[in-house]
């Protein structure tokens, strides 16, 4: 399955999933670990952790990051605003490029797979027009990207996007 986008009333909803052939805390415990996010993020973002040290991923958790966005270097923090492990978490972000970004993060046991879903409500400065010609085109790509790496890193996935 393909990530989606879809407009709502008041921004934007990204939806994608993926089956892994893991055991849900292998995976759940995979991207609770925040260092793995660079792991998991198109080189071109030239993403990385400004948070030193272990990250204690549990409600009220911040995270800081440096990417760049078609070049232009940001600085990006979230907060852990839902942890309920292996089943969920959420975070959501409170500086960055997105005027909204709410990223919730799912996990169902299938047998011996785990599906991993991510749902992200977000709204953009410039609205539909901007969300059109550039954001939603770079959020699916690097949906998409996660998914190869989680192939690469996981193996025997569905090929279902993240």
């Amino acid at each position: 399955m393909q990530p989606t986008i879809e407009r709502t009333s008041d921004g934007f909803r990204l939806f994608a999933s993926a089956r892994i052939r893991q055991p849900r805390a292998r995976v759940f415990g995979f991207f609770s670990d925040a260092r793995n996010l660079e792991r998991i993020t198109p080189p071109l973002l030239k993403f990385s952790i400004l948070t030193e040290g272990p990250i204690d991923m549990c409600v009220g958790a911040l995270i800081d990051y440096r990417l760049r966005i078609r070049g232009l270097p940001l600085r990006w923090r979230t907060e852990i605003t839902a942890w309920d492990p292996p089943h969920r978490f959420e975070d959501t972000q409170l500086k960055g490029p997105y005027r909204q970004w709410i990223h919730e993060h799912r996990f169902h046991d299938e047998g011996e797979w785990t599906r991993m879903e991510d749902t992200v409500h977000y709204r953009v400065l410039g609205g539909r027009l901007v969300n059109r010609l550039f954001v939603a085109p770079d959020v699916l790509k690097i949906f998409t990207y996660r998914n190869a790496m989680l192939q690469s890193i996981f193996g025997d996935a569905d090929g279902g996007d993240v």
